[in-house]
């Protein structure tokens, strides 16, 4: 069992940077994939990035790279998403989660926080 929290959300405006934190419980945070996903109002959950338990091999949607980085730290259990150059488009819920192995996809993850919102104005 994996308890999750989101934290680092904020209102900011266009071009600035944020960072978000995921806190982990339990002991066996590091044989856990680690993704971040996101929720605009009307819209689907998407995938936004993800990182391996063991390389630290990251994979990040389209929308965000280059913008966007993922970090883990195993010892503080705790999962980070750097965001920069943020837009208005990136207004949105932003979810971490945990899956057993390397995977984009939502369905797959196992475990989930509540969520934290981003607000990026014009």
């Amino acid at each position: 069992q994996v308890q999750l929290v989101e934290s680092g959300g904020g209102l900011v405006q266009a071009g600035a940077s944020l960072r978000l934190s995921c806190a982990a419980s339990g002991r066996t945070f590091s044989t856990y994939t680690m993704g971040w996903f996101r929720q605009a109002p009307g819209k689907e959950r998407e995938f936004v990035a993800a990182i391996s338990r063991n390389t630290g091999a990251t994979y990040y949607a389209d929308s965000v790279k280059g913008r966007f980085t993922i970090s883990r730290d195993n010892v503080k259990n705790t999962v980070y998403l750097q965001m920069t150059s943020l837009k208005p488009e990136d207004t949105a819920v932003y979810y971490c989660a945990a899956a057993p192995f390397f995977t984009t996809l939502n369905a797959q993850y196992d475990y989930w926080g509540q969520g934290t919102q981003v607000t990026v104005s014009s």
